[in-house]
């Protein structure tokens, strides 16, 4: 098969989660067992760190990744979903996977295929580990996909792992309640293996700390370690002083994710660094310094508060949940702007009338759609946003979408775009 052929074997034969959502979420390892010992458990051979949670664990998987780079390791990094190019999810020192790989596993294991019928995320999990062993990866950063207990990646046993937050997200397949959501996130920490976690709430606490203790796992919570003493926003950049709460020493660090959101995240990054550092690898000041200034030129990321134009200001956020829609909210209302247009589509298991209730009245609304079966339709969503208060016309498409938001803007203006992965994926935007 050529390379795009491969791609359609992968997007159209296997189980889907973008595509069919719950139904192609497996509730156990059975299947990612089964690929990685025909594929001779490649993941233990890898040094990992495993990092769950319910928002900001793709950011805070690519900055560890870009520090990791920057003090001179050989960095796998995997996350999910991709934005636009299948070959995101897998990268070797920020460059993606070959086409010629991704082509040659797919024939090898083609047989197994057939007898496991894997789900498409299971078969990217186990690609993912055999490139990074073949390559020779010093460290792996590997994200989780969904929950954590009976996420894919779990069969690995980290130097590390970490866990953001919990919100409430995909409670379809996680359960109802942030205590049955952080009984899935913590099902990663793994016997006598240090865990950092972000946020905490009064209800996941005390499910961290149950499943820390049985573990035998050192609990480190990131905010009881450091805490933001001052930020300010630069033209490019989220210029951040950080506090030890030990010392009250202070480090001045800039961010090229801008996102106030980011705030939060750098503490469980920084404190995953001096886990690590602890543990022996090298990372020195410089290199943290250099990967959290330059994440998104090393690692590829992108989708977080990211900036496509200004004048008017035009601005991307995957933030689909009900958590990452108020996080979003909060970043409106500090940047400054005349006049508020947001581009909006959702996916039909997201909880909408939720996330919709949570987003500004006074903004111009255009409902649209990604072009993926799961996604709610545009004039459903419009029809849910009316009863939220939210006034607008929808749209097939997120660019004929943008496209008409940029044609009503004036020059001070914001243009927000968000509320799905798939829809930001989408974008391909030119002035």
């Amino acid at each position: 098969m050529t390379y795009q052929q491969t791609l359609d074997y992968l997007f159209t034969k296997l189980p889907m989660y973008s595509r069919i959502g719950a139904a192609a979420f497996k509730d156990d390892l059975t299947n990612t067992i089964a690929l990685c010992e025909a594929l001779g458990n490649p993941q233990k051979k890898l040094k990992c760190v495993h990092i769950a949670g319910t928002n900001g664990k793709g950011s805070t998987s690519h900055m560890l990744a870009a520090i990791l780079q920057s003090a001179g390791y050989k960095t796998g990094l995997y996350t999910s979903p991709h934005l636009k190019d299948f070959r995101e999810r897998i990268k070797l020192d920020g460059e993606m996977i070959t086409e010629d790989f991704v082509v040659d596993f797919v024939q090898r294991i083609q047989p197994l295929i057939v007898s496991v019928e894997p789900s498409f995320f299971e078969i990217t999990v186990a690609m993912a580990f055999d490139y990074f062993v073949q390559k020779g990866v010093d460290i792996a950063v590997i994200e989780v996909g969904l929950g954590g207990r009976l996420d894919s990646t779990n069969v690995i046993t980290p130097l590390l792992s970490v866990i953001t937050n919990i919100g409430w997200d995909h409670m379809n397949m996680l359960g109802n309640s942030l205590e049955k959501i952080a009984f899935e996130k913590a099902g990663i920490i793994k016997q006598s293996v240090p865990v950092v976690v972000g946020a905490t709430l009064p209800e996941t606490k005390p499910v961290f700390v149950a499943r820390a203790k049985e573990m035998n796992a050192p609990m480190l919570l990131a905010a009881a370690q450091l805490y933001v003493s001052d930020w300010h926003e630069l033209p490019h950049a989220l210029a951040v002083t950080i506090a030890s709460t030990s010392n009250d020493e202070r480090k001045n660090y800039e961010l090229d994710l801008q996102g106030i959101y980011q705030l939060k995240n750098i503490l469980t990054v920084l404190e995953s660094v001096k886990q690590l550092q602890l543990q022996g690898w090298a990372i020195e000041e410089n290199a943290i310094q250099k990967g959290l200034q330059h994440t998104k030129k090393i690692t590829g990321f992108h989708g977080r508060w990211d900036i496509l134009h200004r004048e008017p200001l035009l601005v991307l956020d995957v933030g689909h949940n009900e958590d990452g829609i108020r996080q979003i909210a909060e970043q409106v209302e500090i940047t400054d702007h005349d006049n508020l247009h947001i581009v909006i589509g959702l996916v039909k298991d997201k909880e909408a009338d939720k996330v919709l209730s949570l987003l500004p009245k006074h903004a111009i609304y255009y409902f649209t759609r990604a072009q993926i079966p799961r996604a709610l339709p545009e004039d459903q969503l419009a029809e849910k946003g009316n009863l939220a208060g939210l006034t607008g016309d929808y749209y097939p498409d997120v660019n004929t979408a943008i496209k008409q938001a940029m044609s009503r803007a004036k020059k001070k203006d914001l243009i927000l775009v968000c509320g799905s992965v798939f829809l930001v994926g989408e974008v391909n935007f030119t002035v």
